[in-house]
């Protein structure tokens, strides 16, 4: 071979190493979610990722797969669909489910009427109500002096979202041979080209699923849906005795914050009391979720503050919130604070989720309601589907 064809052979080999079918952007929960869809298809995938590894919204949640209370018809369809991925993936990437299912505790009248409401609907399937007797004899960490009711769901996981989006992602490279490129930010995308801060990429078929980084390569689609950023406020406790969450524990705010419960008629008495009694939680966007790690911690939370740019520093105030909630929903009389943190997700009020088709061959996937990790499989479908 002369050195001509030897340079040719190279410069062949760096194209084909530098073209796929699929290029997604963002290696979070919804970039990762398409990739396993898109290398199901035998498609050759790669993922670009800004940063060292995923340190965003994916993994400063709760790793709470959700699905009752999910807006009902695409969100709550997707999030069914999320669940089983969830259940059938989480095994062969090494991702330990640490708990299942979701009790809501009613202490409100008011709120055991929105939950009777919601029994109605078919979004109730599988749940069920609990008396405080029940609920007590298969959950004794609950506080239940002065509860209504239980809303028992079977269909909630909860993963630790810190090593899931790791292990899923080394998963995905090994299983079916999707390309990783960490720390390498994308400047433009013109499919079939995309354009980043190493080189030049090429594929058929481009997928923007950054977040709210998306905003710097498509920010009229971000305009258009008067999408802003809400951030969010946690915690992570150890109960100073031992404690074993059964399930993931909401209470009554979070019938108001769940789209599936605050779309009924029944929720307005409930708001209505609540703006009485609540006013600092719903002026913070504060509701109780509770979920539990491998090494008996507690991650809790969280608040909800919305606009273009909220500034990034936790207050005591809504810390202060937080704990008085999880005191009156779990016997946990003495806990100790081991980390505090904030995060941030694009929020719409028109929509749960933006897919927005800019071309044939691309796609922008903006995930609006901070649902990500509870219906991303199932938007992956959606969108693979209609393509």
């Amino acid at each position: 071979m002369s050195s001509r064809q030897k340079e040719r052979a190279i410069v062949n080999a760096i194209a084909a190493a530098d073209s796929h079918d699929v290029i997604i952007v963002g290696a979070g929960i919804v970039g990762l979610a398409h990739a396993y869809t898109a290398a199901r298809k035998g498609l050759r995938v790669c993922v670009i990722e800004r940063d060292a590894a995923c340190v965003g919204a994916s993994i400063r949640n709760f790793g709470f797969v959700t699905v009752t209370g999910q807006h009902a018809e695409h969100s709550w369809r997707r999030a069914r669909a999320s669940r089983e991925v969830w259940a059938d993936v989480a095994p062969q990437a090494g991702i330990d489910v640490l708990h299942k299912g979701l009790h809501l505790i009613a202490r409100r009248p008011e709120a055991m009427r929105l939950i009777d409401a919601f029994m109605q609907t078919g979004m109730a399937d599988g749940c069920r109500v609990m008396t405080p007797g029940e609920a007590a004899a298969a959950a004794p960490e609950l506080r239940l002096d002065g509860a209504q009711g239980v809303l028992h769901s079977p269909h909630e996981l909860r993963i630790e979202p810190r090593t899931a989006i790791g292990l899923l992602a080394s998963w995905l490279a090994e299983r079916f041979g999707v390309a990783f490129r960490y720390g390498e930010m994308v400047h433009e995308v013109r499919t079939p080209t995309v354009r980043t801060s190493r080189g030049v990429l090429h594929a058929e078929r481009v997928i923007v699923c950054g977040n709210a980084d998306s905003r710097h390569l498509y920010g009229d689609w971000f305009a258009r849906h008067a999408v802003r950023l809400c951030q969010l406020q946690m915690l992570r406790v150890r109960p100073r005795r031992a404690l074993a969450l059964r399930a993931a524990v909401m209470s009554d705010l979070s019938l108001l914050r769940y789209g599936g419960f605050a779309a009924l008629p029944a929720a307005d008495a409930l708001r209505t009391r609540l703006r009485a009694e609540e006013p600092e939680c719903l002026g913070y966007g504060i509701h109780l979720i509770a979920v539990q790690s491998a090494d008996g911690s507690l991650v809790v939370g969280d608040s909800h503050e919305y606009g273009a740019a909220p500034l990034p520093f936790a207050t005591q105030e809504i810390d202060a919130q937080i704990l008085r909630l999880l005191h009156e929903t779990l016997d946990v009389p003495e806990l100790d604070i081991v980390e505090r943190w904030t995060g941030s997700y694009p929020s719409a009020a028109d929509a749960d989720c933006v897919i927005e088709a800019p071309d044939d061959g691309t796609r922008v996937v903006v995930v609006t309601s901070g649902a990500g990790m509870s219906t991303g499989f199932g938007i992956a479908q959606d969108v693979f589907a209609a393509w």
